[in-house]
């Protein structure tokens, strides 16, 4: 049957190369129509490219805006969030006791606060300060003077709101103070001060950086350089590195000096819209680079204004443009190797159909495991031919797991016709569990599902390895037989090494199973050898491949017996002397062997019979490469 689908289809007409048929399509296609998008682009892309720089301008000043604003509003927050504590309360020299907790609580959750003071009306204060360590000390003005060359008082009413006093230095670092009035009873009563090293501003402008050719800066009051990323790249003064905050002409860069006097270009009426200015600034030297300026300014931290922003070598900004030219070019370029893109792309189309041939080869093999579902394409046709190709092997898969693989592919290799109802000799195993049923009750549908689901697993590797065929599964039983539809001599040696391979692979099971606490079983098999109608079995569209006649229920009434010859021994083999007949055990007629090997239980009437069967019980401890054929046999079958 495999040849004949093998054969099926090989005559086919001659016709075009699918790949010289898409290629020349594809190469026409991409000749006219590249010659016009190309034009369209280049047209677009100088849209574009402005557009992005206005965005990057915007975007960059942004950032800077966003985290100064999230450094110096947390201090603000917090002062105006304890104020809401503190009004109609004392706050004099003599509650420093009372609100120091409150103080040290608000220090301990806003980390960018390096003093937080309360003042009275008499000049009185007392607050927290974060040590170089990080600890946190209660302190009055008196005991530390340093402290308060951190803050000053702005001039503040009972209704004013967070006020920002000016910048002041204190040991090298800016400081910038916010003060809100504290009010009891509608009058003013004090003030609470929040001081913030602006330390971290300056290693967040050296994180925005992006390159050599750029420098980011920040500007307070007007023109006090408080944050600046490439201060090591300055000249040094006294073989040290400038310490800020400095004047705009006195730090030593020379594009912020002449910041001033830049010009602003035109271009970026996007960016002037949010507040963005971006600037030319040319140095004095006629040999030095031009440079742009992108700034912005925020109010509302002081006195006077702050500006962020960056500046970069001119030629930055015009690697862009010359981008955009070069991009037209290779466009030019492009166009000469449609063709080549043609050829390519038309190999690509085809390859799907290739792949879905390699997948098809492994189906007709059977070989089910090696399809793996094919992807999604954005094809809509090639999408749906997939999802028809994943859904039949879905479809077969299913239905080969209610299909015996060895079986399936017997009657494959064999012919449908051998599947047809006849009458052989054939050997059954029947198999149970001991007590299975008691155990169950125990266990969940999950548990009793995957420990039969192992349970199976191991029985039908043992029977498929010796070429047998699952009939069926009966609730913790298990159905076998030897003989069909491939015929075969051997095939009650066959089941009686089947056997001991289950009893041996059973055995492992409990071994692993007691270590790790689960639960052990013992199994019965029933092993007979006689004639039977095997075949297809059944009515319309439900068939099954299926053994019927006495010797199965003779099958099952042995494996019954078992529970009575040895109810607590693990594995129990049980064959009547038609099987055995058949057997012989390490060059034995296995109705001769020693003792060990097998003992002759004599004749016992099964029940639902009235003739007495002889019974034999095989050493599940046998060896299955001692199990063959009888020399005899061996013989006739010759």
């Amino acid at each position: 049957m495999l040849k004949a689908i093998r054969r099926y289809g090989r005559g086919r007409l001659r016709g075009v190369s699918l790949t010289v048929l898409v290629g020349a399509s594809f190469g026409l296609l991409l000749f006219v129509s590249m010659s016009l998008v190309l034009a369209l682009a280049v047209f677009a892309n100088a849209q574009n490219t402005f557009s992005l720089l206005n965005d990057k301008a915007v975007l960059i000043t942004d950032s800077l805006e966003r985290q100064v604003r999230n450094h110096l509003d947390l201090a603000s927050s917090a002062v105006v969030h304890l104020k809401t504590m503190l009004d109609d309360g004392p706050v004099g020299i003599g509650a420093s006791e009372t609100l120091r907790p409150i103080l040290l609580a608000a220090m301990n959750a806003n980390p960018a606060i390096d003093v937080l003071v309360v003042t009275d009306l008499q000049k009185e204060e007392y607050g927290v300060y974060r040590a170089a360590s990080g600890k946190l000390w209660p302190y009055q003005r008196n005991r530390v003077p340093k402290v308060a060359e951190r803050y000053v008082l702005p001039e503040l009413s009972a209704n004013s709101p967070a006020t920002w006093g000016p910048l002041l230095d204190s040991d090298g670092v800016s400081y910038a103070n916010v003060t809100v009035p504290i009010v009891r009873e509608g009058q003013l009563s004090g003030y609470l001060t929040a001081a913030v090293s602006l330390e971290e501003l300056g290693r967040t402008a050296a994180a925005l950086d992006d390159g050599a050719d750029t420098t980011v800066f920040i500007i307070a009051d007007g023109d006090e350089i408080i944050a600046h990323s490439d201060l090591d790249a300055l000249p040094r003064r006294d073989n040290s590195m400038p310490r800020l905050p400095q004047k705009l002409t006195e730090l030593g860069d020379p594009v912020l000096a002449r910041f001033d006097s830049s010009r602003r270009i035109d271009n970026f009426k996007r960016a002037e819209k949010a507040g963005v200015q971006v600037s030319d600034v040319e140095l004095e030297d006629w040999d030095a680079p031009d440079y742009v300026a992108i700034t912005k300014v925020i109010a509302g931290y002081g006195p006077g204004v702050w500006t962020v922003g960056q500046y970069s070598v001119a030629s930055s900004l015009s690697r862009e443009i010359e981008r955009l030219f070069g991009s037209a070019m290779v466009g030019f370029a492009s166009i000469l190797v449609t063709l080549v893109l043609a050829v390519l792309l038309a190999r690509r189309t085809s390859r799907p159909l290739a792949e879905i041939a390699r997948r098809a080869r492994h189906i007709g093999a059977l070989d089910f495991d090696s399809v793996d579902p094919l992807p999604h394409s954005r094809i809509l046709e090639l999408d749906r031919v997939y999802s028809a190709f994943n859904a039949m092997v879905v479809g077969l898969k299913a239905m080969n797991s209610y299909v015996p693989r060895s079986l399936f592919n017997k009657l494959m290799r064999l012919g449908v016709d051998q599947a047809s109802a006849s009458e052989r000799d054939l050997t059954l195993v029947f198999t149970d569990i001991v007590g299975f049923t008691t155990l169950s009750e125990s266990l969940s549908a999950a548990e009793t599902a995957e420990l039969l689901n192992g349970h199976f697993s191991l029985l039908v590797a043992a029977v498929e390895a010796e070429g047998g065929t699952v009939d069926k599964f009966i609730g913790d039983g298990m159905l076998a037989f030897w003989g069909a539809p491939d015929e075969r001599p051997d095939h009650a040696p066959a089941a009686l090494r089947a056997c001991l391979r289950m009893a041996e692979a059973v055995h492992e099971a409990n071994r692993e199973a007691e270590e790790s606490g689960r639960p052990v079983l013992r199994m019965r098999f029933g092993i007979h050898t006689g004639r039977v109608v095997v075949g297809n079995v059944g009515a319309l569209d439900r068939w099954n491949y299926t053994v019927v006649g006495d010797p199965v229920n003779l099958c099952e009434r042995l494996q019954s017996l078992g529970r009575e010859v040895a109810p607590q021994d693990e594995a129990v083999i049980l064959a009547s002397e038609d099987a055995l007949a058949r057997i012989s055990l390490d060059g034995i007629e296995a109705v001769s062997a020693p003792l060990t090997m097998v003992q002759r239980l004599g004749e016992h009437v099964l029940r639902g019979r009235s003739v007495q069967v002889t019974v034999w019980r095989v050493s599940a401890g046998v060896d299955p490469l001692w199990v063959g054929m009888p020399r005899a046999s061996v013989e006739k079958a010759g």
